[in-house]
């Protein structure tokens, strides 16, 4: 039996090794440039003066070692707060994607003219620029403290961030099947509805339950400043140095957003 010869592995051109250098380069000497900026000279401490975080993590984890005091938290509370946040999210994330559909198909240079796609791209670009904690300052000075004022938080950034997912799914779409519907004498919606849509459902499916992972967490922040949910008994609970109670409502918080994880990745896996 002879023997075959492997080809050699393909050779990358002078200038794509001068262009990848030049990147890499650039990323470590900014990481060397922000290291005094960012502080990072004060990792060791972490290590070294820990005695406060040693009373912290005693008082945060007193209530797993004792079944008394794990009883007495006010569990109804936490629970109930913690539901309020995942109906925040829920509703922010379900109007997000109202919007985010338009706006993903108008931001999509293959199916909308320059001239609209540019602009629209730009607008999503200024709409995730805004810090979530911004926004919702914004919508509670509209409607005052609660839980709205976080709905309408959610759904103007998640808004932005699938939007942009979205086109850049209609973006490497397969063009068959648009061109077999445009040759029916289609108009541009119905080619969008037959041709577009079912090839960029599942995954716009996936980015919005990601997104509404997301959203459960960040709703969670929100409720710091007064939006409503688990945050503001969270934010309570700290400013007391009650850090027993803390540990409660974090403990409430990961199984929460853990459950709706493995939720979601069921859904995905039925999907894609």
């Amino acid at each position: 039996m002879g023997s075959e010869t492997i080809p050699a592995p393909p050779r990358r051109s002078a200038s794509a090794r001068a262009f990848d250098i030049l990147l890499w380069g650039g990323v470590i000497g900014l990481l060397v440039v922000s290291f005094r900026p960012a502080e990072i000279g004060k990792f060791p401490q972490l290590f070294t003066d820990t005695s406060r975080m040693a009373t912290f993590a005693k008082q945060f984890f007193a209530p797993f070692g004792d079944l008394q005091l794990f009883l007495s938290m006010d569990w109804s509370l936490f629970i109930a707060k913690m539901w309020e946040t995942i109906q925040m999210a829920l509703w922010g994330t379900a109007l997000a994607i109202v919007v985010a559909i338009p706006l993903g198909l108008l931001g999509a240079r293959n199916i909308t003219p320059v001239w609209i796609q540019q602009p629209v791209r730009r607008l999503l670009d200024l709409i995730r620029s805004i810090p979530d904690l911004v926004v919702a300052l914004i919508f509670i000075t509209a409607v005052g403290l609660g839980p709205f004022a976080g709905v309408m938080s959610i759904m103007f950034n998640t808004g932005g961030v699938l939007a942009k997912l979205f086109a850049e799914a209609v973006e490497s779409i397969d063009k068959g099947p648009v061109e077999g519907v445009r040759a029916t004498g289609a108009v541009t919606l119905q080619e969008v509805v037959w041709g577009v849509i079912p090839q960029v459902a599942p995954l716009w499916t996936s980015y919005a339950l990601y997104r509404f992972e997301s959203s459960s967490r960040s709703a969670t922040v929100l409720g710091l400043i007064g939006a409503g949910g688990i945050g503001a008994i969270l934010i309570d609970s700290i400013n007391a140095f009650q850090f027993d109670q803390t540990g409660c409502i974090v403990l409430v918080i990961v199984v929460a957003v853990s459950l709706i994880d493995m939720l979601s990745q069921i859904i995905r896996t039925r999907l894609l």
